[in-house]
């Protein structure tokens, strides 16, 4: 039985999620104890207890004591991890592309294509955006030998939700290449998307991007931004993703999400400094892919080679189980993250 401290590192879901899956591959039993110990609302909260939930029910198992504000949990996977096309809802504006990324690596190695339909937060703080997921993290999982797709059918954000996203994943017909990326070719082309919702009259769109291109230009870049206007979400609310990319494709992105008190501007702010201030670090991967590619990493056959922006707290996090569950050896070197994969397959 595996047996995980959820209080490791950062005491995070992301612990959570990470084991849960990792089980569901190794089909080994899970007893995961202290979870998200250092968060002001420890335990399991709906959107966690939804991916567990959704975890099981991909490979046949079973789960005692999920339920929100549960510390522990036992997980027993089943033998066969299961494709199809799959519903759920987590009932909040918990993180759509979190439970998305749960399912997402018990779906790339289940016995059929699956297809995923999931309600609630699309674009939130603490949480990759539905345009990273899109434009970044599975284009990057692409060049792994992953096919997936995800689409956005409605926004969806905090406090409300009832956003959707699909989720489509294709079986890998062997397993996981290596990620290796350590430098970027050519000139960087910049451009992005500037979405907002029951928000046109007051050209939060407009704003977001404008202030995102003045910053970009202070520095002799300029960039195309995609502006969108939407009437379908639930309540108004606002996105801003800002991507860089490479002669070969290879992309790099920022996002932040409106918030109350949060102005379109300040957004647009942050997110072309944030995205700049990756790029300055000399890194081939920004910081939410960073962290993302570890677990593909550590299930690939080969050396993965890449370099991040700093070693932050998601880093470590995911890391920890990577070598703990998996035994993959990794090493960091300068801000290049090495990480030998195990070469996982299923029989």
């Amino acid at each position: 039985m595996l047996k995980v401290d959820g209080a490791k590192k950062s005491g995070s879901g992301t612990i959570v999620r990470t084991a849960v899956a990792l089980a569901a591959l190794l089909g080994e039993e899970l007893l995961l104890y202290n979870i998200r110990a250092k968060r002001d609302k420890p335990g399991l909260r709906p959107q966690h207890l939804r991916a567990v939930r959704a975890v099981a029910e991909l490979c046949g198992g079973s789960v005692n004591g999920a339920a929100v504000g549960s510390k522990e949990l036992y997980f027993r996977p089943g033998k066969k991890l299961r494709g199809g096309e799959h519903t759920w809802d987590i009932g909040t504006a918990g993180s759509t592309t979190m439970l998305a990324l749960t399912v997402l690596p018990v779906a790339a190695f289940s016995d059929r294509p699956s297809r995923f339909r999931i309600r609630g937060g699309l674009f939130q703080d603490f949480a990759p955006s539905a345009f990273h997921t899109q434009h970044v993290l599975l284009p990057a999982l692409r060049e792994m030998g992953l096919e997936a797709e995800l689409e956005i059918v409605r926004p969806g954000y905090v406090p409300k939700g009832d956003g959707i996203i699909e989720l489509s994943v294709k079986p890998l017909e062997g397993k996981l290449r290596p990620f290796v990326r350590e430098e970027l070719h050519g000139e960087l082309r910049f451009w992005g998307i500037a979405l907002s919702s029951h928000l046109k009259e007051r050209k939060v769109s407009e704003r977001m991007a404008k202030r995102c291109q003045a910053i970009l230009r202070r520095r002799g870049k300029d960039a195309s931004f995609s502006i969108l206007h939407d009437e379908t979400a639930a309540q108004p609310g606002a996105a801003l993703a800002l991507f860089a990319e490479d002669a070969d494709g290879c992309r790099l992105g920022a996002d932040q999400a409106g918030a109350p008190r949060r102005s379109a501007e300040s957004i647009g702010e942050y997110v072309a400094r944030a995205l700049l201030e990756d790029l300055d670090s000399g890194a081939t991967v920004d910081r939410h892919l960073a962290d993302q590619l570890i677990l593909y990493a550590a299930l690939a056959e080969g050396e993965s080679r890449y370099l991040i922006p700093s070693v932050t707290d998601h880093v470590e996090s995911n890391l920890w189980p990577a070598e703990e569950i998996l035994g993959a050896k990794w090493e960091i070197r300068g801000n290049l993250l090495v990480i030998r994969g195990i070469g996982y397959g299923r029989d």
